[in-house]
């Protein structure tokens, strides 16, 4: 017998129970949704100003809530007290019709204001906290600048000073001190751009011509992930980032590593006859990097996992390097990057000097290991659409690159610790 036609025979109250059932059924079957957890959720705070903008959430639900439960009691009630139950009640004339009660009308417009004034009182609270740094902490806010290309992030600290070259710059990680207030001036230099730490702060629109900023503070050091929140392209949707929070004593040290030149390796004579073989795990273009080790309950927290990619690999081999930064030049790469202390002036694209100790390649899409990295110098245009290392760098330059090459260069890249 059908589902359809055993449903009619069954009474209201049968009918309800099995609807209540089978949403639990369901809820049971996806836990993990209403858990909430997910690396860009905006119901799990690290920081006073996510937990400011998650508090007037909540009162905005408890007063939502309410309203439904008023509405919802009223509607129930009337349906079931004035719904006909035999035949002469369906032919009934219908009661005298008015144009209400006054009291009722005016006791709901009271409670409509009395609502958005509950709702609007933490609202603009939160409005004038979240703007800026609050005036008593000022002094102590750490400033950073990140600015927003088609498709990654630069982020450059005008506080760290290197002689002769400016300020610090990395991209696509933001890595601050935990437990003190940052702020962060928002710049792009081609379309609309928004910056977003869902943990740590909301979305603020980066503008072209237009300054802009917020600012966040991780209470404790950790692995945050963020993305652009604003359409700006074809790839838009996989332009993201990392903040990484450090203690005071660990920014400091990374401060120090990143100001210093690119690393060298010196050449060992014995490489020469170990070479690899230029070969990585098959993969399919679009396939994208990240494994369980990424998730905050991981056998090795996030946080770790980075601090372990600032360490050179023990299997690096000191000719195949030499091979890729040769290639460096040759391909015409040092005119879009820099690697500060060995070749290349370029600003259009990411500062190197540092990628191989970043945990995220390709603006944050890909995990930063040899064959994703080599995935990425194979396939730009598959990986990341649009792009303009392909668009301004591959195609009119008809840069090609073979097995042997990738090998190289992915040797180099790695290196730069």
């Amino acid at each position: 017998m059908r589902l359809a036609s055993i449903l009619p025979k069954l009474s209201r109250w049968t009918r309800a129970a099995l609807a209540l059932g089978g949403t639990a059924l369901l809820a049971g079957c996806n836990i993990n949704f209403w858990q909430m957890d997910g690396h860009q959720t905006t119901m799990q705070t690290s920081g006073p100003v996510a937990k400011s903008q998650l508090e007037v959430f909540y009162v905005t639900c408890w007063v939502t809530l309410v309203i439904f439960l008023i509405v919802g009691g009223v509607l129930a009630y009337a349906t079931v007290k004035f719904k006909a139950r035999n035949a002469a009640d369906e032919h009934a004339e219908p009661p005298e019709q008015s144009h209400g009660n006054p009291l009722i009308e005016i006791s709901l417009i009271g409670l409509s204001v009395l609502s958005l004034v509950i709702i609007a009182i933490p609202t603009i609270k939160a409005i004038g906290y979240t703007y800026d740094v609050p005036e008593e902490e000022r002094e102590n806010a750490y400033e950073v600048t990140a600015t927003g290309y088609q498709w990654w992030f630069k982020f450059n600290y005008p506080s760290e000073q290197i002689d002769g070259v400016g300020d610090l710059v990395t991209a696509n990680e933001l890595v601050i001190p935990a437990g003190r207030p940052v702020r962060v001036n928002l710049r792009t230099l081609d379309v609309i751009h928004s910056f977003w730490v869902p943990k740590l702060a909301g979305k603020v629109d980066m503008i072209p011509n237009r300054g802009n900023h917020l600012w966040m503070q991780a209470d404790e050091p950790g692995y945050f992930w963020g993305q652009c929140a604003e359409y700006c392209g074809e790839s838009h949707a996989v332009m993201r980032f990392r903040v990484i929070a450090l203690t005071e004593e660990d920014f400091a040290h990374w401060v120090a590593r990143k100001k210093a030149p690119a690393r060298t390796v010196e050449i060992n004579n014995a490489d020469a006859n170990d070479l690899p073989k230029a070969q990585f795990a098959s993969f399919k273009p679009r396939e994208y990097g990240f494994t369980d080790k990424w998730d905050a309950d991981a056998e090795i927290p996030p946080l770790d996992n980075w601090k372990q990619q600032q360490f050179p690999a023990k299997d690096e081999n000191s000719h195949l390097i030499a091979k890729g930064r040769k290639l460096f030049q040759e391909k015409t790469c040092l005119a879009c990057h820099k690697v500060r202390g060995h070749e290349g002036l370029g600003i259009t694209g990411p500062d190197l000097t540092h990628i191989g100790s970043r945990t995220t390649i390709a603006g944050g899409l890909l995990e930063n290991n040899p064959d994703q990295m080599a995935r990425w110098l194979l396939h730009p245009e598959i990986v990341k659409p649009g792009n303009k290392m392909y668009t301004t760098g591959y195609v009119p330059n008809n840069i090609t690159l073979s097995s042997e090459e990738v090998s190289a260069l992915v040797a180099y890249l790695e290196s730069l610790k």
